[in-house]
């Protein structure tokens, strides 16, 4: 159990936390949310002991091991699959001593212990996590000397999670992953075996592989059970709840004050006024919720060309004499948002290039529109940012004849306000900086706009509004992108890159999700169902799912309508009055109850939904 007790900190004396506890039960996936900013990363540090608190205390079970990732593994000559093998310093140490040791004793000491944690099979064991990651049997022979930066970040999460602390730390893992890795590791972590604490924006994460939140806001933490889009709704709930108190309270002291303002002059009103004076003093004050600043971004709208913006008619592209990808046969029209799909290496990025005319056609044949602009958007971008110059100097070297006023209310509509505006892009966070990239790449309101992993760095309130504006945008989107909820909400084309081909991808992401999860498993287990034929569903067993289905349903809409009953019972300030505390807490336990029925109704039905599509398939 993690243990976190009225802790105080601030850096260069602005608070972080003030008085802050949680409990994170042992065994618990939470994440750990909160806007850019707010203390999640030193929170963090101060949970490994790398900063030291000012007050309060934060504690651990004696012997807890904790493991998170914070750097890239070095690049050497270690190969990827040793490097994950020696994260098990216990497992390595007792190997080395079962080559030297002579005593018979310790000798079986030794043997049994390498039994105990299984360290036979650890070769196998990570192995599999390096492929999960996007490494084949290949690579993980080769050298970490022969791979970036990024890359070396994935071995070094390979290693921590091969290493099972029991409390693991991650922190934004999925930005250095793709969408496959993304997903690989959602399915990991909701079977990881201890603790996890983990810090991330991305809404299928933390629906699917946390089973709570912890949130940080106001230099406070607040524990939720459920996933993300639960909290969601309890938080919008509670938000209203204190918005109705804090209108009350509101109303009262305005009706207080008017009484000691009419007759505090009056001698014979005198005791009555003082009366009130003192009621309204001792009023514990309630601030009604405030509303976060809105996160947005605004695309310039490009004229309309005539279609298609884009054509390639067999054609091909790669690097030197090597081909990536062949026999293109694509197009490409103003109001197209595609989705890019595939694993790493199969020349999504490489698409993009040449789309965006960062490549040159090899063979075949590509026509654009005369007048096409296209904005491209890559991380290496913002790397390539100028940390010495700030924002507002980036678009006047883009932009020197435009008043500076303007610049300005441009870096705005991208949620860079004054102060950043004027500040060095090296002082400037993650999210900052991908904003700024955001905005120089959509600077001539391109007619295409090719986004590669635009999401990194920006918090959740970010990437909503990402979503709005590229719905609201009038050009073509292609879109790489390990955020699932983004593509959901964006594309409604999808692009398979696969084998050096590009192809319509006709199902829908839900089922490339599952597609990925299960391309894992055994052929041999793949032909053997393929062989055996599955059994007809009679027609008494469908009448018996559907019934099943009905019931399940009905459990659904009985549990919304209790949900929406109590809801509204919370959302009367009266009963949050001292002398109703205790009732307020019952209707509170009560609605936590609702909740947590309404989880597992939804997902009986949602079984029972499953298993009749399957019977009448």
């Amino acid at each position: 159990m993690l243990k976190i007790q009225d802790i105080s900190y601030a850096v260069d004396g602005r608070p972080l936390f003030e008085g802050a506890s949680a409990v994170i039960p042992t065994g618990h996936k939470v994440g750990l949310i909160g806007r850019n900013g707010a203390g999640k990363t030193t929170l963090f540090r101060l949970i490994r002991g790398e900063l030291a608190l000012e007050s309060g205390d934060i504690s651990l079970p004696s012997r807890a091991r904790i493991g998170g990732v914070s750097q890239e593994v070095p690049s050497s000559d270690i190969t990827l699959l040793e490097t994950v093998l020696a994260a098990d310093t216990e497992r390595a140490a007792l190997l080395a001593e079962a080559e030297t040791t002579t005593d018979p004793s310790r000798i079986a000491e030794v043997q049994t212990r390498l039994a105990d944690i299984d360290a036979w099979s650890a070769e196998g064991r990570a192995s599999s996590i390096l492929k999960g990651l996007g490494f084949d049997d290949a690579e993980q022979r080769m050298p970490c000397s022969a791979f970036s930066g990024g890359w070396r970040m994935r071995v070094a999460l390979a290693a921590v999670l091969f290493a099972q602390p029991d409390l693991l730390l991650l922190d934004e893992p999925t930005n250095y992953l793709d969408l496959e890795g993304a997903l690989w590791l959602e399915s990991y972590l909701a079977k990881y075996p201890h603790t996890v604490l983990i810090i991330s924006h991305d809404r299928g994460l933390l629906n699917r592989a946390v089973g709570a939140i912890l949130h940080l806001e106001n230099k406070k933490l607040a524990f939720y059970q459920g996933p993300y889009d639960q909290f969601a709704r309890t938080r919008a709930e509670q938000r209203a709840v204190q918005a109705a108190q804090a209108r009350k309270q509101a109303d009262r002291r305005a009706h207080l004050q008017s009484f000691v303002d009419r007759f505090k002059a009056k001698a014979s009103k005198a005791k009555q006024a003082q009366s009130r004076v003192k009621m309204l003093e001792k009023m514990q004050p309630i601030t009604a919720p405030e509303d976060a600043a809105r996160t947005v971004f605004t695309f310039p709208s490009p004229e309309e060309l005539s279609p298609p913006i884009i054509a390639l008619e067999g054609a091909s592209c790669g690097y030197g004499d090597t081909v990536v990808l062949r026999n293109l046969n694509l197009r490409i029209d103003q109001d197209d948002r595609i989705a890019l799909l595939g694993k790493n290496g199969q020349g999504k990025s490489t698409l993009s290039k040449l789309l965006s005319d960062r490549l040159p056609v090899m063979s075949g044949r590509m026509t654009r529109s005369n007048k096409l602009r296209i904005g491209y958007f890559a991380q290496h971008q913002v790397d390539e940012l100028h940390i010495d110059e700030t924002p507002l100097q980036h678009l006047q070297r883009e932009r020197p004849d435009v008043m500076q006023s303007k610049l300005r209310a441009q870096l705005a509509g991208f949620g860079l306000g004054a102060d950043q505006a004027g500040t060095e892009v090296g002082r400037l966070s993650g999210g900052q900086k991908a904003r700024l990239s955001l905005l120089l790449a959509t600077l001539d309101a391109p007619h295409l706009l090719i986004l590669d992993e635009p999401t990194n760095h920006l918090d959740i309130e970010s990437r909503e509004a990402l979503v709005e504006a590229l719905t609201a945008y009038s050009g073509a989107v292609i879109l790489v992108s390990h955020d699932m909820h983004l593509l959901s909400m964006v594309a409604d084309r999808l692009w398979l890159v696969k084998d050096g081909q590009v192809a319509p991808f006709e199902d829908d992401l839900e089922a490339y999700r599952a597609l990925l999860l299960t391309s894992d498993k055994p052929a041999r287990a793949s032909a053997n169902a393929a062989q055996t034929p599955r059994p007809r569903a009679t027609r008494e067993d469908v009448q018996a799912l559907r019934a099943e289905v009905r019931k399940c349903e009905q459990r659904v809409e009985k549990l919304n309508d209790m949900r929406d009953k109590l809801a509204k019972k919370l959302a009367d300030p009266d009963i949050y009055e001292p002398e109703r505390l205790s009732e307020s807490q019952v209707w509170q336990k009560k609605y936590a109850e609702v909740m947590d029925g309404l989880d597992r109704a939804e997902s009986m039905w949602i079984a029972a939904l499953e298993k009749l599509e399957s019977a009448q398939s």
